[in-house]
């Protein structure tokens, strides 16, 4: 299982639950922290601070896409163009101050920038269109959870990879997992349908787009660096959107809270929450930000529930905490 907590990296988009879990992430985190002394302590606070920031933005962008789907003629295959191509740019221009040289030589690889090019295709526009999608369909904490099944869904991947049939607490987060579906899709009742059919498909999509986005570039990360790649991804299909979509040509009528929303999708919610991760990472490693990535769900939930008014039953908060707890459970697992 060592090579699964690679896949716990910042590269996940989005991981991310309701608000009993904030107490019961940091928690956690106390008692991993006690038994990782080699950590300097400024670097763990500050690791901490920049995950938790990083997570809850991403959470608070979802509930801005949300915001624009309800108020403006805007779909989430034109959201992702702008995100994406937004986000690239400057993305791009963080690696040219940053990490030129290692962008100069990536640029020059062309075996490397044809295997990016598939990524910025089949991982970071199908991940960030599901995921989008899924949120027009439902609404944003209905696909950041379901969004989250990503973890569950890579283990079930890593146990066939390396040909191990789950352990008992992995069965038990698969079953949890599936029984969280279940409750949000259902609301308990086998005959009835609560979500829709579209926010059910581009939810549990937006997890294997996820999986994608995770698993397709890591020979590019390990050897070139996550921000070159994931800004030139980012760069690379912003401007595939833009050649196929024309997005001059389509009237979105927006006013200045609609301009705020995408501004803060791009600047806040993808360029700041990303590297804040990215520092979260480095500081305090992939598994204790992955328990502190569990707080994406927590703020797009409650900021759809407090702004724009998103209706929540009994039974979706328990198949929320159902999916949280295989996060939990399996990257406890994993650092085992």
């Amino acid at each position: 299982m060592n090579k699964l907590l690679f896949y716990f990296d910042i590269l996940r988009c989005p991981l991310m639950f309701h608000a009993f879990t904030i107490p019961f992430t940091f928690s956690i985190m106390k008692k991993i922290h006690r038994r990782d002394d080699s950590m300097a302590d400024e670097n763990v606070k500050r690791g901490m601070v920049c995950a938790t920031i990083g997570a809850l933005s991403w959470g608070l962008s979802g509930t801005c896409g949300q915001y624009l789907f309800m108020h403006y003629t805007i779909d989430a295959l034109l959201l992702t163009n702008i995100r994406m191509l937004g986000a690239g740019i400057v993305l791009m221009i963080l690696v040219i101050s940053l990490q030129r040289h290692t962008l100069t030589a990536l640029m020059h690889n062309r075996r490397d920038m044809a295997q990016l090019a598939a990524f910025s295709v089949l991982g970071l526009v199908t991940c960030q269109l599901t995921y989008l999608s899924a949120i027009q369909y439902a609404n944003s904490g209905t696909a950041t959870v379901l969004q989250s099944l990503n973890v569950a869904l890579m283990s079930c991947i890593a146990a066939i990879r390396f040909r191990r049939w789950p352990d008992r607490w992995q069965m038990i987060a698969i079953f949890l997992a599936l029984a969280g579906v279940f409750l949000i899709a259902t609301g308990g009742q086998i005959q009835t349908m609560v979500i829709s059919p579209q926010g059910l498909f581009w939810g549990i999509g937006a997890a294997i787009g996820s999986i994608l986005y995770t698993v397709l570039p890591h020979k590019q990360i390990r050897k070139w660096g996550t921000l070159p790649v994931n800004a030139l991804g980012m760069l690379i299909g912003g401007i595939v959107l833009t050649i196929c979509l024309r997005p001059w040509q389509i009237a979105m009528n927006l006013d200045t809270a609609g301009i705020f929303a995408i501004a803060f999708i791009v600047l806040i919610g993808t360029v700041a929450s990303f590297t804040l991760f990215l520092r979260g990472v480095g500081d305090i490693g992939p598994v204790k930000a992955t328990f502190i990535g569990t707080l994406e769900p927590v703020s797009a939930t409650l900021s759809s529930l407090l702004f724009l008014g998103t209706p929540f039953s009994f039974t979706d908060f328990v198949g929320f905490a159902c999916i949280i707890a295989t996060v939990y459970l399996i990257t406890m697992k994993s650092r085992t």
